[in-house]
């Protein structure tokens, strides 16, 4: 079974403050022009998206530098959605191994569209990024629009240890009863810090 955990690319869909607006618009028309086409203006941390670390760090690796491998591997999901702060367990140890796609159920999702889905959003501590790093993952991935807030230690911690983020995912809930997953997370082939994506869990 497929899940898709990416938001639709749409007109004007909500974009984290400060940001340019996603302008999605049909250019031409089969009655006048004898063809479709649609014309699509985005930045690349709209909707579901892929952040690497030239987003926060002085890196020079662009994203379509990775090995397509980095971005499909095992998923584990945690459900922290009674968290507000998301810290080290000692529990996670045996959950997380190396190399997997970590994806975190938050239930932020659900305020998706609303002011508050870009301010009131749960973080993660240091210590549980210092954890990811120490496991070695691929990814972690988000139903939020970022793993913490200003300065961003977090976002430049797992930079700093080639860990990249997924954020904006949708539909984790219906990972919850999932026994094992994979996750597809293909970024655009662009040249570019970071990268929307299509993202799904094959459910096993």
């Amino acid at each position: 079974m497929l899940i898709d955990l990416s938001y639709m690319i749409q007109d004007g869909m909500p974009v984290y403050p400060g940001d340019e607006e996603t302008v999605l618009v049909q250019s031409k028309h089969i009655e006048q022009d004898y063809y479709n086409n649609h014309q699509l203006s985005i930045n690349m941390h709209a909707g579901t998206h892929i952040d690497g670390p030239m987003h926060l760090t002085h890196s020079k690796k662009y994203l379509n530098e990775y090995p397509l491998d980095t971005f499909i591997a095992e998923g584990c999901l945690l459900d922290v959605s009674k968290e507000t702060s998301i810290d080290y367990k000692e529990e996670y140890e045996n959950l997380i191994q190396p190399k997997h796609i970590v994806v975190l159920y938050t239930g932020h999702s659900r305020f998706n569209g609303q002011s508050s889905y870009f301010t009131d959003y749960p973080v993660l501590t240091l210590a549980f990024a210092e954890l990811l790093v120490r496991k070695q993952v691929k990814m972690i991935g988000l139903d939020t629009p970022s793993p913490d807030k200003y300065p961003f230690e977090v976002h430049k911690h797992l930079f700093q240890n080639e860990i990249l983020i997924i954020e904006n995912l949708a539909n984790v809930d219906q990972l919850l009863n999932a026994k094992s997953f994979e996750i597809i997370a293909l970024p655009l082939y662009i040249r570019a810090d970071s990268s929307i994506a299509r993202v799904i869990a094959r459910v096993k």
